[in-house]
Parts: C-alpha cells; sequence; structure tokens
C-alpha cells in the first residue's frame, strides 16, 4: 500500500501538471492589466485567503488519527465529527448576519483566532476538550466560507470599482491553487508527522502559526467593510419561498444534500478503510487533492469550445461515477476480504467526480438561484445535507460489528442512487433551458493576472 500510494500520487501529480501545461499553451495570451492597485489588491486578499486554507488543509490527513491515536472508540470519534458537523451547520446560518454585524475583516480575524484555539485542544486528550474543539472549529469553518469571500467582493465592487466581470475569474483562479495547497497541506502533514517523527498532532500544531500569520497580515493590509443586515428570519423564508416555487432549485437542492452528505461520510470513513493497511495518511490526501484537481481541469476541457459539453452533463457524470464507486467499495471492504488498493481507486475516482461536480453545481446555483435570495436557499440546502451526514455517522456506522463499514457504503450507494434519480429529474426539466448553458465556451472571464 505504501508503495502503491506514492506511484500513484505521483501519475496523478504528473498527469494534472501535463493537462495545466496544455491549457496554458491552448489559451490565448491575455491582456496585461495596468490597474497595478487592483493587482495589489488581489495579492492582499490573495495571501491570506491562502494562508487560511493552508492552515485548514494541513489539518484534514491526520484528524482522525489523532483521535485513534488517543484510544477513542470509532463510536466515539464518529460523535465528534457529527459534533463539527452540527456546529458547521448551527454557525453556518448565521455566520453571514455575524459577518455582516462584526465587519468582514474582524470576522477574518476572529477565524485565525478560533481555529488557533482549535488547533490547541488537539493537544488535549481529554473527551470534552475536544468537543470543545469540534465546535470552535465549526465556527471557523463557517467564517473562512463566509468572511473571506464578503470582504472581497465588497473591496472589489464599492472601495476598488472594478468590473463585477472579474469576480468568477479571480475565484475559479483561488479554487484552482486551493488544489495546490491542499496537495502540498497534505505531503506537509506527512512529513511533519512521519518523516519527521512527530506524531498526529503535528500537523495541527504546524497550521497554528500560519493561522496568526494570516490574521496578522489581515490586520495590518485589509480595510475595514460591513453591509446592511437582511433580518435572518427573512433571508430564510425568501430563500424556503424560491425553493418551493422553482422545481429547478428544489431538485438542484436534493441533489446537493444527497451528494454532499455521502462525501462527509467519505471523509469520515477514508482514514480507518485504509490505515490498517500501512497507508501514508498525508500522501493518501494528497492524491485525493491531485484526483479532485483532475476532475477540475477535465470540467474545464470539457466546457470547452473543441467539446462544448454542459455542467449538466458533467454534474450527471460526477453522480454516476460516485455510485459506481461506492458499489467498489461495498466489496472491497467485505469483512475478511478486504482489497485495499481497490478501496484506494474507489476513493479516487470520488474524488474525480468531486473535482467535476463542484464547479458544474457551482454553475448551475448561479444560474437556477437569483442573486438575493442565494444565501437564504444555501442555508436550506445545509440543513438536509448535514442532517444525513450526522445520522450517518451516529445510526448507520456500528462500531461493534464488523460489517459497518460495509453497511455505511450500501446505503451510501442507496443515497446516491437517489440523487441519480434526482439528476434525471433535473435534466428533464431543464434540457431546452437555454440559461443553463455555458455561454462562453473560449475560457474565463478576464480579469488581472498576478
Amino acid at each position: 500500500m505504501l508503495v502503491t500510494a506514492y506511484l500513484v500520487f505521483v501519475v496523478l501529480l504528473t498527469s494534472c501538471l501535463g493537462l495545466e501545461l496544455s491549457r496554458c499553451r491552448a489559451k490565448p495570451p491575455g491582456r496585461a492589466c495596468s490597474n497595478h492597485s487592483s493587482v495589489r489588491f488581489q495579492l492582499d486578499f490573495y495571501q491570506v485567503y491562502f494562508l487560511a486554507l493552508t492552515a485548514d488543509w494541513l489539518q484534514a490527513p491526520y484528524l482522525y488519527k489523532l483521535y485513534q491515536h488517543y484510544h477513542f472508540l470509532e463510536g466515539q470519534i464518529a460523535i465528534l465529527y457529527v459534533c463539527g458537523l452540527a456546529s458547521t451547520v448551527l454557525f453556518g446560518l448565521v455566520a453571514s448576519s455575524l459577518v455582516d454585524w462584526l465587519g468582514r475583516k474582524k470576522s477574518c480575524v476572529l477565524f485565525s483566532l478560533t481555529y488557533s484555539l482549535c488547533c490547541l485542544t488537539k493537544l488535549s486528550r481529554d473527551y470534552f476538550v475536544l468537543l470543545v474543539g469540534r465546535a470552535l472549529g465549526g465556527l471557523s469553518t463557517a467564517l473562512l466560507f463566509s468572511a473571506f469571500e464578503a470582504w472581497y467582493i465588497h473591496e472589489h465592487l464599492e472601495r476598488h470599482d472594478c468590473p463585477a466581470e472579474w469576480i468568477p475569474a479571480t475565484f475559479a483562479r483561488a479554487a484552482f491553487w486551493n488544489h495546490v495547497l491542499a496537495i502540498v497541506a497534505g505531503v506537509a502533514a506527512e512529513a511533519v508527522a512521519c518523516w519527521m517523527g512527530l506524531g498526529p498532532v503535528a500537523p495541527f500544531v504546524a497550521a497554528i502559526p500560519l493561522l496568526a500569520l494570516a490574521g496578522a497580515l489581515a490586520l495590518h493590509t485589509w480595510g475595514e467593510n460591513y453591509d446592511r443586515q437582511r433580518a435572518f428570519s427573512r433571508t430564510c423564508a425568501g430563500g424556503l419561498r424560491c425553493l418551493l416555487s422553482d422545481r429547478r432549485v428544489l431538485l438542484l437542492g436534493t441533489i446537493q444534500a444527497l451528494f454532499e452528505s455521502v462525501i462527509f461520510i467519505f471523509v469520515f470513513l477514508w482514514t480507518p478503510v485504509l490505515d490498517p493497511h500501512g497507508a501514508p495518511l498525508g500522501i493518501i490526501f494528497s492524491s485525493f487533492m491531485a484526483a479532485s484537481l483532475l476532475g477540475s481541469s477535465l470540467y474545464r476541457i470539457a466546457t470547452s469550445k473543441r467539446y462544448h459539453l454542459q455542467p449538466m452533463h458533467l454534474l450527471s457524470l460526477a453522480v454516476l461515477i460516485v455510485v459506481f464507486s461506492l458499489f467498489m467499495l461495498t466489496f472491497s471492504t467485505s469483512p475478511g476480504q478486504e482489497s485495499p488498493v481497490e478501496s484506494f481507486i474507489a476513493f479516487l475516482l470520488i474524488e474525480l467526480a468531486c473535482g467535476l461536480y463542484f464547479p458544474s453545481m457551482s454553475f448551475l446555483r448561479r444560474k437556477v438561484i437569483p442573486e438575493t435570495e442565494q444565501a437564504g436557499v444555501l442555508n436550506w440546502f445545509r440543513v438536509p445535507l448535514h442532517l444525513l451526514a450526522c445520522l450517518g455517522l451516529l445510526v448507520l456506522h456500528d462500531s461493534d460489528r464488523k460489517t459497518g463499514t460495509r453497511n455505511m457504503f450500501s446505503i451510501c450507494s442507496a443515497v446516491m442512487v437517489m440523487a441519480l434519480l434526482a439528476v434525471v429529474g433535473l435534466f428533464t426539466v431543464v434540457r431546452h433551458d437555454a440559461e443553463l448553458r455555458v455561454s462562453s465556451p473560449n475560457g474565463e472571464p478576464y480579469a488581472p493576472e498576478l
């Protein structure tokens, strides 16, 4: 398993590099941006945001392993994960209002403080302290995915008066580098935990300086901005009306809840499936991220002028790949007949599907959900998503039975078949909808290059 992991990682990394180089050669030369203020502003955002993302990714490969290292049972570890998911959804519901009230810059600094405290709790073996740490992690995650983006968009439009068309390109570029940072973070986590022999708590300690630096840079280089607060009840009421009045939104929300709840369960299960067979967890995680980056690259190629596939087609393909992968896992995790290499391949296919799924879903959400109602609709999407994931972790997995993991993959397969039926329903509804087609196959909108 050790040799397989490193070999697969090299192959995936080479494939990603080849695709990106070919895309750069095929891309028409862009205009040079003379607006140095805009470039500097973008750089100020990226350096803080990328530090925050790297610190977040550093912790991912060894979270389950750390709890196992502290001799907690699988059921106890599941409760810790559920606590994190529950706090993410609870804080996520009010994150936008909190950020608008407190200020976007202050919220980003608060993120660095709460996430640093979350990392410090990992030094304790006390179960209650670790539960508090998971709650802090949920708050931090909610801030990471609300405050930073909100700060940038406000500064982009209001302070620097840049074209709104640059925003999707800026975040598309950030998404690419997010994958790269995740790959690097996985290797770094493996280095400090195993190569240097510092143990599974080391990546969490290593994340603290990055978080501190991100908070300090935001405090000293960013300006503060606020926004008019919309009452939480009005936001949710508007989102619910949009959800119930448009069948496309309802089907899209169903697909998201089913698909992403299965992904949350996969995040919990991959370590106990592969770790007993000597898998290098950091390299495995980097391989996952490389597979996801490969999927994102394939998405860009598929929607290019040459192939001109639509996001709806790629969403369908992503769900089909996950259904197939989960069926593979029901056999490769059979008690007494485990096949870690097959399980690893299935996990890689799931990550490849995620690389296709997330840009497809993002495109469809932008087209289907009105901008004014997106916050409310996404709040309603998150509730069943996290509820399904929590139920899966608490109810479906029985740590006292050897067949528990296999049963979870079997039920996840059934959930994804339901998601596939929802995709078919959505495809039927939107097949003649020109609004949901990629209108500019030649590439992303222009934005200043760094």
